[in-house]
């Protein structure tokens, strides 16, 4: 696993020393040995890499990874620029379309977003290949509350997308004033049609941004095809 460094480490780095997160790093150290996982080891911190705490306006958070080849590269929601845009994403596009203009992209890979400041965080950071939730109760999610209560702590607004009943039950963590917690059904097929769609929720954080003198996100994720 690559190194967490910088404001995360000095938020989160207590948690490496806990009980909890030294069985939970010698499970992935086995699974990773035995196993084909996801994302690759070096991936598994990408959201932190690439969304530095001081740096974060947005959080969304997902499940687990993606379990299937190619796909997961540590940021939830999004794939590697090569492989297919996978049915939850393609409900995000058509929602950004519906929104906020943006034309549907030949990619899923959403690395543009995070560099933005959308902490896209799955509450499980890796699975097993073919197995959904394979990594579930051993020690992530316990981990990642701590991620959340970090960025909950920020003395400055930020917006929580939350986005189906697990994601929702973060809720509880969020008690900052100065943030605003947008609710809606998961953007999967299942359940999209059942509020995801008509959501509004990427307008509606950009305008909570504008509104507290933040530089809005730019939604759009660009063709990566000539």
């Amino acid at each position: 696993m690559s190194a967490i460094t910088g404001e995360w480490l000095n938020a989160v780095g207590d948690e490496f020393h806990k009980p909890y997160y030294s069985k939970l790093y010698k499970f992935i150290s086995e699974e990773y040995s035995k196993h084909v996982v996801y994302p690759p080891s070096e991936d598994i911190f990408n959201a932190l890499h690439l969304t530095p705490l001081d740096k974060v306006k947005v959080v969304i958070i997902g499940q687990d990874p993606y379990h299937e080849p190619n796909q997961a590269h540590g940021l939830c929601f999004s794939v590697k620029p090569e492989v297919d845009i996978p049915p939850s994403l393609v409900n995000i596009y058509k929602e950004l379309h519906d929104d906020c203009g943006c034309y549907i992209p030949d990619n899923g890979y959403l690395v543009n977003w995070a560099k933005q400041g959308v902490l896209m965080l799955n509450t499980l950071l890796t699975v097993r290949a073919h197995q959904a939730f394979s990594h579930k109760g051993q020690g992530w999610e316990q981990f990642t509350d701590a991620i959340i209560k970090a960025v909950n702590m920020q003395d400055r607004p930020i917006v929580y997308l939350l986005w189906g009943k697990p994601a929702q039950e973060k809720a509880s963590m969020l008690n900052n004033p100065k943030h605003l917690i947008l609710k809606a059904p998961h953007p999967s097929p299942l359940s999209a049609y059942r509020g995801f769609f008509g959501c509004k929720h990427f307008s509606k954080t950009n305008e909570f941004l504008e509104k507290n003198g933040i530089t809005p996100i730019n939604w759009q994720i660009p063709n990566l095809k000539k």
